[in-house]
């Protein structure tokens, strides 16, 4: 039986023997190809050693992670950090000024003090006056001394006794503080806040997605509608300033017209020379009329004057009924009067609301100053201009014109037009030459 097993054993390492070796250093390996034939020969000789590689890993990311990642969402396995961490912000040192390189260049000065333009008094020189000195000056200068209770001291005889000498600042405001009264607080003065500007508009805008070399059918359509309701727009109201000028135009032309003649307002009428005369001779012969008002009697007089008493008794019952109504009113009326002003309190809220949302948008179309700001222009290409490479492509607009449209809509920028020279009109002078002034003498 040993016998046995040794021969099996020995042809079995003799069969292993005849094997050609694999190395990675040198030829690759040559497999044999085995006979596929039929599925039980497929199955049984097919490689699938990297399939239970991949399933093998697959396995282990299983065991490891509890499920296979290539399946996760990116919400699962990924999430932005925006806090981040509290002992790495506690570690690292704080931000200095005094850690910058420009302050360190800056701090890096010569010990020798700087040359000045003109010259500084040192104020080391400058002495102190002392109390004879001071007194010398102000009997030079006569100015009055005040002693105990505001009393003017003849100033020769201050410092003579101990009840002479100078007063404290305390004693010469003695009797203008009242402990009883009421001392105004002033309050301390706020510093105004002065708000940023409420125009949100970007520096560099993005442009349209209809403006690219390649656009969207859609978003080219749009941007040709756009255009062209601008463009609409446009024209109507250079139609209507059209209107307004013929208008204006044909005013003036009928008050020129109306005022050729005679002054406006009169009206001539041919009269006849026979209707002249009558007229005359009828005014000759009448007597000048003089309206003499008629003396009023007593009686008349009383009756106007109670008439005007009634007037004034009816104005004075009126005026006291609408008081007294009023005062019955009045409760009403204050309700009244808080709708109307909170009513005008949300409409003022609303117009601010509404300009600060228009302010987002920057300041194109609206009036600034003398000028109205420029909306600009907006680059189309047609259809048929468009290229599908970027090599035809024909560029379209101007940069610096964009900038300085942006600053304008940003309100750094007034706007202002071109200002253009204007040729200076000299009067006409005319002059008769000599041979015009002597044409008769020939």
């Amino acid at each position: 039986m040993a016998a046995t097993n040794t021969v099996r054993v020995a042809s079995a390492a003799l069969h292993t023997k005849h094997k050609k070796p694999t190395s990675s250093v040198g030829a690759p390996a040559q497999y044999k190809q085995s006979s596929r034939k039929g599925k039980k020969a497929w199955r049984k000789n097919v490689d699938i050693e990297e399939i239970e590689v991949g399933m093998e890993e697959l396995r282990e990311e299983e065991r490891v992670t509890g499920s296979i990642l290539h399946k996760k969402t990116d919400e699962e396995l990924f999430q932005v950090d925006v806090r981040g961490d509290e002992h790495v912000r506690r570690t690292q040192p704080k931000f200095s000024k005094a850690l910058l390189t420009s302050t360190k260049i800056l701090a890096q000065r010569s010990a020798i003090p700087a040359v000045f333009s003109r010259t500084t008094a040192n104020p080391l020189k400058r002495k102190a006056l002392t109390y004879e000195e001071k007194e010398r000056l102000l009997r030079i200068g006569k100015r009055p001394r005040k002693g105990p209770f505001n009393a003017i001291v003849d100033p020769t005889e201050m410092g003579a006794g101990s009840a002479m000498l100078e007063v404290s600042e305390a004693a010469k405001q003695g009797g203008t503080y009242d402990v009883w009264g009421d001392n105004p607080v002033q309050d301390a003065t706020t510093k105004t806040p002065n708000p940023r500007s409420h125009i949100a508009l970007p520096a560099v805008s993005a442009p349209h997605e209809g403006t690219s070399y390649n656009p969207l059918v859609t978003s080219h359509q749009e941007l040709l509608r756009t255009a062209h309701e601008i463009e609409e727009r446009r024209l109507r109201e250079a139609e209507k300033l059209e209107e307004v000028k013929r208008r204006m135009d044909a005013a003036r032309a009928a008050v020129l017209e109306q005022q050729e003649g005679v002054a406006s307002g009169m009206t001539i009428q041919p009269i006849d020379d026979a209707d002249a005369d009558a007229a005359e001779e009828d005014t000759k012969d009448l007597p000048p009329v003089k309206t003499v008002p008629e003396r009023k009697t007593k009686k008349e007089r009383r009756k106007l004057e109670r008439l005007r008493a009634e007037k004034r008794a009816l104005a004075e019952s009126v005026a006291r009924k609408r008081m007294l109504a009023s005062v019955d009113s009045a409760k009403a009326m204050r309700k009244a009067l808080g709708r109307k002003l909170a009513a005008q309190e949300r409409l003022h809220a609303q117009r601010q609301e509404k300009m600060r949302e228009k302010l987002q948008g920057g300041l194109a179309g609206q009036r600034l100053g003398r000028h109205k700001v420029p909306e600009g222009e907006m680059d189309v290409q047609l259809g048929e201009d468009l290229t599908e490479s970027l090599r035809a492509l024909k560029p379209e607009g101007n940069l610096f014109r964009d900038r300085f449209l942006s600053m304008q809509h940003r309100a750094l920028i007034e706007p202002r037009v071109p200002v253009l020279p204007k040729k200076r009109k000299l009067k006409i002078k005319e002059y008769e030459k000599h041979s015009y002034k002597r044409f008769d003498r020939d």
